[in-house]
């Protein structure tokens, strides 16, 4: 993607991830805990005393299913910020590519736990209660580390840590809302469980394309640290939301208790999804999952490059952030309507090599050759972006199919989410191993000599997995045809 956010993009984790919820539950979520009173959303007096006239999706809106689309909300409107974060790093912390790729991919590491947090939000309850709490908690928490952007972080290191602290924020509660969904879906039709991935996706796919315009238009009128102190405002909505949430205060049990029932319930998903990733047949695929994922990305240099080189301003990136949110919904539908048939080899085959290819358009915008052509550089930016996020949406939702496939019954979700983790981590790995490769060929916020070595190197880099491809099933996606369309539903 020619400009694209270098900030480790936490839109497409959450969307990523949020179909887990459509195969299953945690298994820690699905089982009563000794001395627990677990909350079962579906209840008769739920229904009756939180029943609505008004729907959305084919949804009810009760308090409970507000707070829902609330924190979904929330969890894609907090891209505000991530404009502000980028040109923080670069104009006022005065950061080098290499470095800012590597201060902004600790956004990545609290998405590679998540399994984790799912455990402790069953096993230790806070102040009584197992989900409430820790809503409450992220919120104030995500208001936290935003509130030391707008006032008191002057360093990368500080930036750093509230990048990862901000980020811890959205994947807790995105674990703790997602476990509600899950007690909503349990024993509903397979209509109603898409209206509720329906619900969810819609709220967060419009908080997204809501904040994409603004994050550059405001940095452009108000600067960074004000557009920091308005996103230190949005997660408190989480905190208010989570009083919505009818939950069963937790009665009968010892914090000693609970603590070794964490430990024991811990060490046991540990050892259960060892054994389940250690198959053969799940190893291998996994394996190519990563690989795939963990190939150089140029992303932080060419951000660089079109703001420094090119003279991008905040208020166009955020009309292109706002194209591209909007492409990303276009290769969802490209893949369900014409690709989700296809055998996954083919579909990994093509779209790499395809994407490989149209990567390379970003040479032709470094060295100018567009302008001969003829077209801007804020038209052929457009365009670019827009083509290659359709086609990367597209080429990623095999991934999810394929992880999918791959849980055994029983450990649906928390084998899916440990899959999800893994390719994040090769995400990670690939972002790390770009900001050495920047820093290798001297690419620097002033010189970009070496940035098409760079960008051609990176794009061929993607197709080092293809020889691998046969580590995938050889079967197509559609297989599972109920799997598969339960899937698709949700996005």
């Amino acid at each position: 993607m020619v400009v694209v956010d270098f900030i480790y993009n936490v839109d497409v984790i959450l969307e990523l991830e949020r179909v887990k919820v459509t195969f299953g539950c945690f298994s820690s979520y699905c089982n009563d805990r000794e001395g627990l009173l677990p909350y079962n959303g579906k209840s008769t007096a739920h229904k009756k005393y939180f029943s609505s006239t008004i729907k959305i999706f084919g949804v009810d809106l009760s308090p409970d299913n507000v707070a829902v689309a609330m924190v979904y909300f929330v969890q894609g409107v907090l891209g505000l910020a991530r404009l502000a974060v980028s040109f923080y790093l670069k104009d006022d912390l005065h950061l080098d590519p290499a470095e800012t790729a590597v201060v902004s991919g600790f956004s990545a590491f609290p998405w590679l736990v998540k399994p984790l947090y799912g455990f402790i939000s069953d096993s230790v309850p806070l102040f009584g209660y197992r989900r409430r709490s820790y809503l409450i908690l992220s919120g104030l928490l995500g208001a936290l580390s935003w509130t030391l952007m707008a006032t008191l972080v002057d360093s990368k290191y500080g930036a750093a840590f509230c990048i990862l602290l901000g980020s811890l924020s959205v994947a807790f509660s995105d674990v703790v809302v997602d476990s509600m969904v899950v007690e909503r879906a349990r024993g509903e039709s397979q209509s109603m469980s898409g209206s509720l991935q329906s619900l969810c996706w819609g709220s967060s796919a419009f908080g997204g394309i809501v904040s994409s315009y603004f994050s550059g238009s405001l940095v452009d009128a108000y600067g960074v640290r004000f557009v920091f102190g308005v996103t230190a405002l949005l997660p408190l909505i989480t905190s208010v939301v989570a009083v919505l949430v009818k939950e069963q205060p937790v009665r009968g049990i010892n914090r000693p208790s609970a603590s070794y029932n964490f430990l024991g319930s811990s060490r046991q998903h540990v050892v259960e999804l060892w054994d389940a990733v250690s198959q053969r047949n799940v190893f291998l695929p996994t394996l190519f999952i990563f690989l795939w994922q963990a190939t150089p990305q140029s992303d932080s240099a060419m951000f660089f490059f079109t703001t420094n080189k090119l003279g991008f301003t905040p208020e166009f990136l955020g009309r292109v952030k706002l194209v591209t949110s909007i492409a990303s919904l276009l290769g969802v539908g490209l893949y369900n309507g014409f690709l989700k048939k296809v055998p996954l080899r083919k579909i990994f085959l093509v779209t790499t090599i395809f994407g490989s290819a149209l990567g390379m358009s970003q040479v032709l915008l470094v060295t100018g050759i567009n302008r001969e052509w003829g077209i801007s550089d804020e038209w052929f930016a457009i365009g670019d972006s827009l083509i290659i996020t359709v086609l990367g949406q597209a080429s990623f939702m095999p991934v999810l199919v394929l992880a999918a496939k791959l849980c055994p019954e029983g450990m649906e979700a928390t084998l899916f989410a440990t899959l999800m983790s893994i390719s994040n981590g090769g995400s990670l790995l690939g972002g790390l191993i770009g900001a050495g490769l920047t820093q290798l060929f001297g690419v620097t916020k002033d010189s970009f000599h070496n940035l098409s070595t760079l960008i051609i190197l990176c794009n061929l880099s993607s197709l080092l997995p293809l020889p691998l491809l046969g580590l995938l099933p050889q079967e197509s996606p559609d297989s599972n045809s109920e799997t598969t369309d339960m899937e698709l539903k949700s996005n």
